[in-house]
């Protein structure tokens, strides 16, 4: 158990629970956090799931689906457990005695006090460990090659050049030349995606293991500070020094200036998304080029990019959308929904470890419990208040 959890009290769950899908309102989200495959899994296990009309109808799964799996498809509130994509707040969880989905704790802290204040337990999927076990639970990551996949698609819709080389009759055209900042889950997805639509690809990051990830892809990688201190322990990259921030601008510049498109990735859990293109470095660019900014929604990577907005700078078109991983919804739904059910299994089923110390999965997702903030980051984001 890390250092900055306080401890969740025993509790035991085993008993089936009454399960709640959330009816997922924000504007754009065409997920849903259960599809049929998973409730089956769950009434089979013992549950009785509860799905509002419609909620999975923009992910392509009709009520009838549902029932079939075994669901009750009504619009009734009270539960046991309330699942969603999220972000879930206390508003959305009236009736319900758990949440769990993505809940933003630490850029919304004060949402979980109000469920804290509501005697509402939540599990936050941001929270899930980065660790072997927890894999199979990480939405985080299955959310993020949803969203590199989209942001090339994106690009390559919205850019005036075609991706790949052609030669014609008309004349031979070159291949776009994409960059990819931060090559995690998403920037290795993206990637992966425009080497397939055949883009002359590269890609960017400060950790010390992505050259080898980039090179792996058939993508070249672009040099720069690559630091041990730019990594966490759980794979993360970490905020740097100034010193060190000015130097990885400068090695940018050059490849930014000759993109064609950028895909922008570069996140740190719980802070700003680092500046990585300056308004300098948007002016060097070629009319027409395009930025996707995937980092928009905690900041953005780009200087000039505002949030659900597309701009114009300089001839550059900046896009700056909130959430990508819901542009391919059926797929997504399937991916978070696996996840989704894993954390249920693991920290509510017959073995379940919701409440154990000793339990890293659950002590980590943990963030609210019997009216108190339990995850102490979240404390911290409130100035240290219960």
């Amino acid at each position: 158990m890390g250092p900055d959890r306080i401890d969740c009290e025993a509790v035991s769950l085993k008993a089936p629970m009454k399960i709640r899908v959330h009816l997922e309102t924000r504007p754009g989200e065409r997920r849903v956090a259960l599809v049929p495959k998973a409730v089956a899994s769950l009434v089979a296990s013992g549950h009785q799931v509860v799905v509002p009309h419609g909620a999975g109808s923009e992910s392509g799964f009709s009520d009838a689906e549902y029932l079939e799996a075994g669901a009750t498809v009504d619009d009734s509130t009270e539960c046991d457990l309330l699942v969603g994509v999220g972000p879930l707040q206390a508003a959305d969880a009236v009736g319900a005695e758990r949440a769990l989905g993505f809940m933003d704790p630490l850029g919304s802290a004060a949402e979980m006090q109000a469920f804290a204040d509501a005697g509402i337990a939540v599990y936050a999927m941001e929270f899930v460990p980065r660790t072997t076990q927890a894999q199979i639970m990480d939405a985080l990551s299955s959310q993020a090659t949803v969203a590199g996949y989209e942001a090339v698609l994106l690009a390559a819709s919205v850019s005036p050049r075609f991706f790949p080389m052609l030669m014609t009759a008309a004349g031979t055209i070159r291949p776009s030349k994409v960059l990819v900042l931060g090559t995690g889950v998403a920037g290795l997805q993206a990637i992966a995606t425009a080497r397939r639509l055949g883009a002359v690809v590269s890609g960017y990051d400060i950790r010390p293991a992505a050259r080898e990830q980039v090179e792996s892809l058939g993508a070249s990688f672009v040099g720069g500070p690559v630091i041990d201190a730019s990594e966490t322990s759980d794979g993360y990259a970490a905020e740097v020094d100034e010193a060190t921030k000015a130097a990885q601008q400068k090695a940018l510049a050059t490849a930014v200036a000759q993109s064609d498109v950028v895909i922008t990735t570069a996140q740190v859990p719980g802070r700003k998304a680092p500046v990585l293109i300056s308004a300098a470095m948007v002016a060097t660019m070629t009319s027409g080029a395009v930025i996707i900014d995937l980092a928009a929604s905690s900041g953005g990577n780009c200087e000039l990019t505002r949030v659900g907005e597309v701009i114009e700078a300089d001839g550059v078109h900046i896009h700056g959308p909130f959430d990508l991983a819901s542009g391919t919804p059926t797929d997504a739904s399937n991916m978070y929904s696996r996840n989704v059910t894993a954390l249920i299994d693991h920290l509510f089923g017959e073995d379940g470890a919701d409440g154990s110390p000793d339990d890293v999965i659950a002590t980590e997702t943990c963030v609210v419990r019997s009216g108190k903030i339990t995850q102490e980051r979240v404390r911290q984001a409130l100035g240290g208040t219960d």
